[in-house]
């Protein structure tokens, strides 16, 4: 059974991967390959502490207008792990993208903007859902410990949302359960970038 390491993780892109960031980045995109095939054969929290640990790792901390020139941008995961840089945003779509390749549900995976409170700015975290009625557990590049959504109360939620919606945040970390729209515009042009290879 092909899986997405089969088709996406081949001659061409790591010959492309050499050519756009250099020979030394090679090796991070095969670590990042082995981690998504190693997490294919394993359960969902094993699996988001595998890619959160990794994730954190790998990217350094970068603010957008000095990594990229521009005031926000959101990096494919392919730019976040070749440039080894990102800012919270780029994080939890490298995190997102990596779990939904593992084979998480993306019904199970949400974008989610907060403020967080103890540097007093906006932030961009993921949650995992076991089931929309539970508590998120939190995956975030400030805490490299993944806990519920109610223990991180450092973090207000403001609205959150995946390639099938966005959410308004309630009380306590939780979503609506119905998405109010079709995303945002930062989300449908990064889609479009990870279709076109970046």
């Amino acid at each position: 059974m092909a899986t997405v390491a089969d088709y996406f993780f081949t001659n061409n892109f790591y010959q492309d991967i050499e050519n756009r960031y250099g020979i030394n980045s090679v090796q991070d995109f095969k670590d990042w390959q082995q981690l998504i095939e190693d997490g294919e054969n394993l359960d969902d929290f094993s699996r988001l502490n595998l890619v959160n640990q990794f994730a954190n790792r790998k990217i350094r901390y970068r603010l957008d207008i000095d990594h990229w020139g521009k005031s926000d941008y959101w990096a494919t995961p392919i730019e976040s792990l070749g440039t080894r840089g990102g800012d919270c945003e780029d994080y939890a779509i490298f995190k997102f993208f990596t779990l939904k390749a593992m084979g998480v549900d993306e019904s199970k995976l949400r974008l989610m903007y907060v403020r967080a409170l103890t540097i007093n700015e906006p932030h961009m975290v993921l949650v995992y859902f076991e089931n929309l009625r539970d508590m998120p557990l939190v995956l975030d590049n400030l805490k490299t410990k993944i806990l519920p959504a109610n223990k991180r109360t450092d973090l207000k939620p403001i609205y959150s949302f995946n390639g099938q919606g966005l959410w308004l945040a309630k009380a306590q970390g939780l979503g609506n359960a119905k998405p109010t729209s079709t995303g945002n515009k930062n989300w449908t042009e990064l889609l479009k970038r990870i279709e076109q290879g970046d």
